[in-house]
């Protein structure tokens, strides 16, 4: 949807013209004043014509130099914002996990978006400088043909100038942003890993891998520089010998008496103004730099979110939950499936497999943070596809191992749960001894990993959610603690469908069934009481809990 035009806009493109126009006009009302001093025109009326279109001039720059900046910070903030609520709307269901990781989506966000922010007024400066050197020649046409000859001797050349740095430009500036955005995401993942980059004593591997894109940016960074530097000295040249073959032109016909003495100064200028379009170089890399930034940013905003549902779900259902059919990829590589898996309403499921099996990619499923390249997912007879966002939303709660709290404080956070929820997720003590409570700045919390995912679960039981699914929300919590938690939920959520993402055998054993993954498959479905029968379950169990402990 196009940006409606704001005072910054329309003051830029108003500006503009005005200062282009009185920029034509200073040439022919100098030319008047010169020859009402030497007494070929006498009167005053020359001098205030200058004087005018000196005013205008100046002050229609000074508005253009305001309204530039301030127009690209307006179209480059109204484009982030864009581009983050097209992220967010596409959401976490794997529309962009084929698409550029982490890292570049910043770099687009921050870097390609701010380039294209500029591109209004990179283009309206371009299109001004060449309307203003076509009526400069015009104005030499006016005063002599011959003149308009002598400057069209170079715009041929000129504009083969302009075209060859365009196309050369371009492309450039597309490959030094993406290098910009290969360091990016390279950078994003070493913040990530920091921890474990210390804790193996791999800073220096690191380090090259993530300054590895340097030598490609720096050629692209040069290849841009030496186009920019050929394309200016022959720019330069190129004016200089048109400025000099309009001045001797013009000095001719002064000497035949042609042309007035005014008028010399008048093609003076108007030479100058004209050649100017060769001189617009940077005016030029702005251009190509918006460019390549908004096809950056087009690129994400081709990627269309998936078409929202518009059903509900049936008064009083369960929440049961059926996988049928269900297959998630990652390439060619299969993560989950096939699979079929009933889980029946109101009962606790616990997900139980070694590392990699697709525990938390089945946990996903039901609230579309994943959604499957194959088969069907259904809440209570109905495909999570075909629900609308809010009532899935409504549906399914999730708590996670490390939580994200969202808002300006801590109330802001918890969206809508109060003391009793807190309490039950044992989170009410450390909230009263924060500084300022409830009111708390998130900036302003210290909070261990445990503390966290509390607070995420009371945010959770304030939604009457039919499904619930705790991936590993509890693994921040000592024993003691998960025990006392663990038994408040299960009394807080008694009658609703739980998936629980299970790393101890006591979470698999409160569960009324386990459903036993291994490399992506369902081995089983089972109370826990009857799988511990089996020694591989009992060694992805004992596996899973010291990979837990480990972490």
């Amino acid at each position: 949807m196009p940006r409606r035009p704001t005072g910054w806009t329309l003051a830029l493109g108003i500006a503009l013209p005005v200062e282009a126009a009185t920029t034509l006009a200073l040439p022919a009302a100098l030319a008047a004043a010169v020859d009402a001093t030497l007494g070929h025109r006498p009167g005053p009326g020359a001098f205030v014509r200058l004087a005018l279109v000196l005013g205008v001039a100046a002050a229609a720059n000074a508005t253009a130099a305001a309204a530039g900046p301030a127009c690209s910070a307006e179209a480059t903030a109204a484009l982030r914002g864009r581009l983050v609520r097209h992220l967010l709307a596409l959401g976490p269901g794997g529309r962009l996990r084929h698409g550029p990781p982490p890292g570049d989506l910043a770099a687009r966000l921050l870097g390609s978006a701010g380039d294209a922010g500029g591109r209004l007024p990179a283009v309206l400066g371009a299109a001004t400088a060449l309307l203003t050197s076509a009526g400069a020649i015009v104005g030499l046409g006016l005063l002599s043909p011959w003149l308009a000859l002598a400057f069209f001797a170079g715009v041929v050349p000129g504009v083969v100038l302009i075209r060859l740095f365009l196309r050369e430009a371009g492309p450039v500036f597309a490959r030094y942003q993406e290098v910009q955005a290969d360091l990016a995401a390279r950078l994003s993942g070493a913040l990530t890993g920091l921890r474990s980059i210390h804790a193996a004593g791999a800073e220096q591997r690191e380090a090259a891998r993530v300054l590895a894109p340097l030598p490609g940016l720096s050629a692209a960074g040069h290849a841009l520089w030496a186009a920019q530097r050929r394309t200016a000295w022959q720019a330069t040249l190129l004016i200089a010998v048109v400025e000099v073959a309009v001045l001797a032109t013009a000095g001719t016909l002064l000497a035949e008496s042609t042309l007035a003495p005014g008028a010399l100064a008048a093609a003076a200028g108007w030479a100058a103004l004209g050649a100017g379009l060769f001189e617009q170089v940077e005016a030029l890399v702005a251009v190509a730099h918006a460019r390549a930034g908004q096809a950056r940013a087009d690129e994400l905003l081709a990627v269309r979110p998936a078409d929202p549902g518009r059903a509900a779900l049936p008064v009083g259902g369960y929440g049961e939950v059926v996988l049928r059919g269900v297959v998630v990829r990652d390439g060619d590589r299969v993560l989950l499936g096939p699979l079929d898996l009933t889980i029946p309403g109101g009962r606790t499921v616990a997900l139980v497999g070694r590392s990699g099996s697709g525990k938390s990619l089945l946990a996903a499923l039901p609230g579309r943070l994943r959604d499957p390249d194959e088969g069907a997912v259904l809440i209570d007879g109905v495909p999570v596809d075909a629900l609308a966002p809010s009532e899935l939303r409504h549906a399914v709660g999730y708590a996670f191992a490390r939580p994200a709290l969202v808002g300006r404080t801590v109330r802001d956070a918890l969206a809508g749960a109060g003391p009793a929820e807190a309490a039950t997720a044992r989170a009410d003590g450390f909230l009263q001894r924060l500084p300022r409570g409830w009111d708390t700045p998130l900036d302003e919390l210290r909070l261990s990993g445990g503390e966290l995912q509390r607070l995420d679960l009371a945010r959770l039981l304030a939604r009457p959610a039919r499904v619930v699914v705790l991936d590993d929300a509890t693994s921040g919590l000592d024993l003691a603690t998960e025990y006392q938690v663990s038994e408040a939920l299960d009394r807080a959520t008694l009658g609703r469908t739980r998936l629980v993402v299970a790393h101890r055998a006591g979470v698999a054993a409160r569960a009324d069934l386990v459903a036993w993954l291994d490399a992506g498959r369902l081995r089983a479905l089972a109370p826990h009481t009857t799988l511990l029968a089996d020694p591989d379950y009992r060694a992805a169990l004992s596996d899973t809990a010291l990979q837990t402990a480990s972490a």
